[in-house]
């Protein structure tokens, strides 16, 4: 009798478990750029591999998502690719500020440049940000026909976009080059365009990512950060932020992280702690970048990388 009640009540144990496992579910935010999308997709899979929970991608840009995790209402509750200080002003208010957002604690290194192709480097001397200033470089750039050549500093949304733009004023850029905001695959095709017929494209370089894989680039050089010459205003944080700002160095090494809202905590302790644990490198990211961007499916190369890497997810998920 006493065996029959034991086995009732662990059988009841296991159903319960697998009840409350499977109810698992979480919404990811999804920005446009590669390594975000591949992060996100990452966790996704582990989510519903692992898990066996549910993951489902939202796109949005930083600023949607910071607040839909800071209302914590599930709507989404994680950012998968948070670069600071670039997204400082985003941290400070919903981190710092309100507390309803926690950053986790395993951070990878992130680097941030102006680049050009190592032919056109190499052909035409140009070396440093301000080569892009001489009259004959820029011209050699001018693809339009506008006196200006063109320098691609991010995407729309992009809060290193607006630092690269307050970088190109306070180079003295303006007069010979031309700030564009595009999507981040019109700037990867560009690049090859511009190498296969020899001309000049200057444009927002960062690592990890999947360019330095698909082409030969250099860093054009930049001032050494000093922190006294680099004040990066958000439009969040002052409505004159490009006139307010100041950014007259390059940008400090960067620390990146996976952002989330605390109200997963408890809504879905499991995935919570996922996202705690998950650690991840710059190789990692540039090799998922890499398959990404050659035309694989996100999914497929999430799905293929938590295969071959299952040691490092167990570890991650406490196992």
């Amino acid at each position: 009798m006493k065996k029959t009640i034991m086995g009732a009540l662990c059988a009841l144990a296991v159903s319960v478990s697998s009840t409350a496992f499977g109810a698992e579910k979480v919404n990811i935010g999804a920005p446009s750029w590669t390594g975000a999308q591949a992060i996100a997709h990452l966790i996704q899979e582990i989510v519903t591999s692992r898990i066996g929970g549910e993951a489902t991608l939202v796109p949005g840009n930083n600023a949607a998502i910071f607040a839909a995790m800071d209302a914590g209402n599930g709507d989404i509750d994680i950012h998968p690719d948070v670069w600071l200080p670039n997204q400082q002003s985003f941290t400070d208010k919903y981190v710092k500020g309100t507390g309803k957002v926690a950053l986790s604690s395993n951070a990878y290194e992130g680097k941030q440049s102006f680049c050009v192709s190592k032919q056109f480097s190499e052909k035409n001397g140009v070396t440093s940000i301000f080569d892009l200033a001489r009259p004959e470089i820029a011209k050699l750039m001018d693809s339009d026909g506008n006196g200006k050549g063109e320098i691609w500093i991010g995407a729309p949304g992009w809060a290193s976009a607006n630092v690269n733009q307050v970088k190109v004023r306070d180079y003295g850029l303006m007069p010979f080059m031309e700030p564009i905001r595009a999507d981040q695959s019109v700037m990867t095709a560009t690049v090859g365009d511009s190498i296969q017929k020899g001309i000049g494209y200057a444009f927002y370089c960062y690592s990890p990512h999947a360019i330095w894989f698909q082409h030969d680039i250099v860093r054009l050089g930049e001032p050494a950060f000093d922190a006294a010459k680099y004040k990066a205003l958000q439009p969040s944080d002052d409505p004159n932020w490009f006139e307010n700002s100041k950014v007259e160095t390059e940008d400090a090494l960067k620390q990146v992280q996976i952002a989330y809202s605390k109200s997963l905590e408890a809504r879905s302790p499991a995935i919570a702690d996922l996202v705690k644990n998950i650690s991840l490198n710059g190789e990692d990211v540039s090799n998922f970048a890499f398959e990404i961007e050659g035309g694989k499916d996100a999914a497929a190369v999430a799905k293929d990388w938590v295969a071959k890497n299952s040691a490092r997810v167990d570890k991650w998920l406490g196992l």
